[in-house]
């Protein structure tokens, strides 16, 4: 099946992939991850219309690879870039993907999509993990391979994609998960 045979296909509803022509259906996503896309989603918004640096989207949305058509849980793109952005997917890859993993993804956000992310060239690779409370971020190198970025000592993940965004991992894992507009002020958005 093509690309575009996959786009007619699949409509807003179908949780699907498209990896070098085949479809990958994938499973309904549980309420921790809803949780934490939806947090990470007001967040991230947010922080990139406060500062007009491109635009947020959120599964499911495709972003059109070399081999497969993917959907990153979020994904930004920079305004330099926003010509990519079509109807339904973006042609080429984001500047930022992010993936919370769940125990049906584990294996391919770290293995198949990690080694897709890299070779598309996304700058920035976010992998946070509900269960084990694990957040891993990654920045692609000068040399064109993910570096593990760890967050300071306080705690903190600086993103080398989004100018002055910072994130305390802790927030993450918080039940319930912090307040928006408390994180918001925190980040001085508001």
């Amino acid at each position: 099946m093509s690309y575009e045979e996959f786009l007619d296909w699949a409509d807003e509803d179908t949780l699907a992939e498209w990896v070098e022509g085949e479809v990958i259906v994938t499973s309904p996503a549980s309420e921790p991850h809803q949780n934490l896309v939806g947090f990470l989603s007001s967040v991230l918004r947010t922080f990139v219309e406060q500062h007009e640096l491109g635009q947020l989207l959120v599964a499911p949305f495709q972003m059109k690879l070399e081999t497969s058509g993917r959907e990153p849980d979020l994904l930004f793109i920079g305004s330099d870039r926003l010509d990519r952005v079509h109807r339904t997917y973006l042609d080429g890859p984001a500047d930022l993907a992010i993936e919370i993993v769940s125990p049906e993804s584990a294996g391919r956000d770290r293995g198949e999509k990690y080694y897709e992310y890299e070779a598309a060239g996304i700058p920035e690779y976010w992998l946070l993990d509900p269960q084990t409370a694990r957040a891993e971020f990654y920045q692609l190198g000068p040399e064109g391979q993910y570096r593990l970025v760890a967050p300071d000592t306080e705690g903190v993940y600086r993103s080398a994609v989004l100018p002055g965004f910072w994130l305390r991992v802790d927030w993450l894992w918080q039940q319930p998960l912090p307040r928006v507009l408390d994180v918001l002020r925190e980040l001085n958005v508001l």
